[in-house]
């Protein structure tokens, strides 16, 4: 999958496993941001402020172009963030928090059954949550006489676009957010139309 074009949770998810009477509550979360993962995780602990653990692992971005964080959040070292993040890592998703948050039952669970809850309870949540694509997109400057004006627009339309603006004065000028993996072909198209009339520049990044 191209980091143009890749996986994300198109909605929030939640599910429960309860292992040797201590509650494993997983939530899988999207965030676009290593900030959205932040309050996400804070959420967490303000919503179950009683929990014994809040727990996590997350993926900003998707592929070999990811940030990654993790937290065992008071459990034994490398008993939850680490398993969590092997099973997300290995979920085929990217913009993700995973948190799971823990109810002690009474009974220790030792350093393999912890890493089993927390992998299980993960895998669960990632079983239920909801998947869309993300798509990157580039903001481009399009400039071009009236006369190419609507075999323009159709082209736009036809390829996924999102116009942002557009302004008619001594020319038309559009203001739109093409997709990465698309530019070529769609610029190409433009200018072709237009015999080279259209000016197509890059303005910023969308993400």
């Amino acid at each position: 999958m191209s980091a143009t074009h890749y996986p994300i949770p198109a909605a929030p998810a939640r599910t429960e496993i309860v292992v040797r009477g201590s509650r494993f509550i997983a939530q899988a979360i999207p965030t676009a941001t290593v900030e959205a993962a932040r309050i996400a995780i804070a959420s967490a602990r303000t919503e179950m402020p009683d929990a014994t653990h809040h727990c996590f692992a997350y993926l900003i971005g998707y592929g070999t172009s990811t940030i990654a964080g993790m937290s065992d959040d008071g459990e034994p070292a490398g008993t939850a963030g680490r398993p969590m993040m092997a099973v997300l890592r290995g979920a085929d998703l990217g913009d993700i928090t995973v948190i799971v948050t823990r109810y002690f039952g009474g009974t220790l669970l030792g350093v393999g059954g912890l890493v089993r809850a927390y992998s299980d309870a993960t895998r669960a949540v990632l079983a239920i949550v909801p998947r869309t694509q993300r798509v990157i997109y580039q903001r481009m400057t399009i400039r071009l006489p009236y006369s190419d004006y609507f075999p323009t627009r159709r082209i736009l339309e036809t390829n996924a676009t999102v116009i942002v603006s557009e302004s008619f004065a001594a020319d038309v000028m559009i203001i739109a957010d093409l997709p990465v993996d698309q530019i070529t072909t769609i610029t190409q198209h433009i200018r072709e139309q237009s015999a080279g009339r259209a000016h197509i520049e890059p303005v910023t990044t969308m993400v």
